[in-house]
């Protein structure tokens, strides 16, 4: 047992196996494993110093640069042993472990990697007051720590978001401002969705066309289900590949890969508009206008499949993230089934049918991959026909997947639509905006555990994590992207990283949390429901339930074989 303390704003608190007495200042998300409340405070000052052990000086800066505006101290960088925050790395703690020690001398960071270092910042910036956040100075403000220690390590190791950008274009500055906000929740990975059929985002230098012409369509469906209409207003944009290397520096920089995701066989409208060729039967005139999926694939030809893997080259050389995403998600197959070249190709391999095609098209890109020294990472459709060697797998309709690919030796990432996409509407509110798919609530979202109960212990070493995935079909601005991910990206953030997990608490502490955010200028859903100027209702949406849902997943799973039902 930790000691305790005791005074008028405490409060009982279960972090791990640990029960320790906590004061309302003590009010970190996501919970970290286990927090000893100490009497007193340590405080801030003109003279406060930043010191750092040789290979932490980029993690010395980072705290200095984000120390400096609202508290205006010069947040001075000295020799190590003289600063009066010190950061140093202990080679007993595993690499994204950290200990935070406040005590009446000043803090000490300790963590087994830079990456932990990293996290033990954000923790001590969630000690100081919501005014830290401020980008200009704060007058007659006393930055005030409780004296505490803190032992922290996160449950898993890919905490992550899937931002879909290809739907919605987002700026490179907004990108960059969610990956500021994962940062400080402790989220480590950034799956960015770059290219679908409404767009691709991403600069290829030996495609220029793929941006130049499947970068931009001339309008967007407005709203869901049979009452939607259209905008009528052009959309596009993309990130040049200096853009992207600036976008994966700056998410290194607090923690986080970012992992790309170019779509293929299906979800290729965009590059098909650009790029006729690569696909079957007459070229579409652009990229689609409306939301759902294409039937477009590319074909099977052995050009196409080159051209391609001459894409990923090009991507493996701005992201270095060990995975690199292939999509493999809804690709309709009626093209292939129909078009008497594809079949003729198909004969030629060997290929008895359409499943077997696509497993055999991802099994040439997860090869291509390998010997590039990187790792296929496709959602969990690329189980249908068998699964190439070195595949990753996200699994999205459900657990299935999952539990499908752990059972075969394969890994995964959980990210169930049932349990953590984030544009399914938070309420039964007939004022949320663009209603689809049934509520899912910050509750919910809480409640999310990546790791399927139907696995072995041995089968579960499998499971890397989960995330959450942002689709934008209907987020065109970057207010109402704050709108869907927050609290609720609070939540996922805690599901992830803590051990053990109390929703009261959880509630409890994301009040205090509110106020960091309303300081970080986030637009979040309020508990009461969403402001008038959130609600949209210029555009329809059409709802389910979740049992409707759940029909739908186990209809869509039952090709792929030992999926733990």
């Amino acid at each position: 047992m930790l000691s305790q303390t005791k005074g008028p704003d405490a409060s009982t608190v279960q972090y791990a196996n640990t029960v320790t007495m906590v004061t309302h200042k003590i009010s970190i998300i996501p919970a970290p494993r286990a927090v000893n409340a100490l009497p007193g405070t340590y405080e801030l000052t003109t003279e406060t110093t930043v010191s750092a052990t040789p290979g932490l000086a980029d993690e010395a800066r980072s705290l200095q640069r984000q120390l400096r505006p609202a508290t205006g101290f010069a947040i001075d960088i000295v020799e190590m042993g003289n600063g009066t925050i010190e950061l140093a790395l202990d080679a007993g703690l595993d690499a994204e472990q950290y200990r935070l020690a406040v005590t009446e001398n000043g803090v000490a960071l300790r963590a087994g990697s830079p990456r932990g270092i990293q996290w033990a910042i954000y923790s001590f910036l969630q000690l100081l007051p919501p005014a830290i956040h401020r980008e200009s100075c704060v007058a007659d403000t006393a930055w005030m720590l409780p004296r505490c220690v803190i032992d922290d390590a996160p449950r898993f190791a890919w905490r992550g978001l899937m931002l879909d950008v290809a739907r919605h274009f987002l700026p490179k500055r907004d990108v960059m401002r969610v990956i500021d906000l994962m940062a400080l929740h402790k989220l480590n990975t950034l799956h960015l969705h770059l290219t679908d059929d409404q767009g691709w985002r991403l600069e290829i230098r030996a495609f220029p066309r793929l941006t130049t012409r499947g970068g931009w369509r001339s309008d967007s469906q407005r709203g869901h289900g049979p009452n939607a209409t259209m905008a009528g207003r052009p959309h596009g944009g993309w990130y040049t590949q200096d853009d992207a290397r600036e976008i994966v520096a700056y998410a290194a920089e607090r923690g986080i890969d970012v992992v790309p995701e170019i779509e293929m066989p299906g979800h290729v409208q965009a590059a098909l508009a650009a790029y006729p060729e690569w696909g079957i039967g007459d070229a579409p005139d652009e990229p689609w206008t409306h939301w759902g999926v294409s039937t477009r694939l590319l074909n099977l030809e052995s050009s196409t499949i080159a051209d391609v893997c001459r894409i990923l080259d090009e991507v493996v050389e701005i992201f270095p993230s060990t995975f690199i995403g292939i999509g493999g998600d809804e690709a309709k197959k009626s093209e292939w089934n129909t078009d008497a070249r594809t079949r003729e190709l198909m004969r030629a391999r060997g290929l008895c049918d359409a499943e077997d095609a696509q497993s055999w098209f991802i099994a040439q890109i997860d090869a291509h991959l390998t010997s590039r020294g990187r790792r296929a990472f496709g959602w969990d459709e690329i189980l249908e026909g068998g699964l190439a060697p070195g595949a990753t797998v996200a699994s999205w309709r459900g657990r299935f997947g999952a539990i499908a690919a752990a059972r075969a030796g394969h890994d995964v990432v959980v990210c169930p639509d049932d349990a953590v996409y984030l544009d399914y509407r938070q309420s039964d509110r007939n004022d949320e905006p663009i209603p689809v798919g049934f509520p899912l609530g910050v509750d919910e979202i809480y409640a999310f555990d990546p790791m399927p109960a139907e696995l072995t212990s041995e089968q579960g070493h499998h499971v890397l994590g989960g995330q959450a995935n942002m689709w934008t079909e209907h987020i065109d601005s970057s207010r109402a992207l704050d709108y869907m991910l927050f609290p609720r990206l609070c939540a996922l953030a805690e599901a992830v990283w803590s051990t053990e997990k109390n929703l009261a608490d959880f509630r409890s502490r994301l009040d205090s949390h509110s106020k960091r955010l309303n300081v970080l200028g986030v637009e979040y859903r309020h508990p009461e429901g969403p402001a008038p100027w959130q609600s949209r209702p210029d555009a329809p949406g059409k709802p389910i339930t979740r049992e409707e849902r759940l029909a739908i997943q186990r209809e869509l799973t039952r090709n792929i074989s030992d999926a733990g039902r």
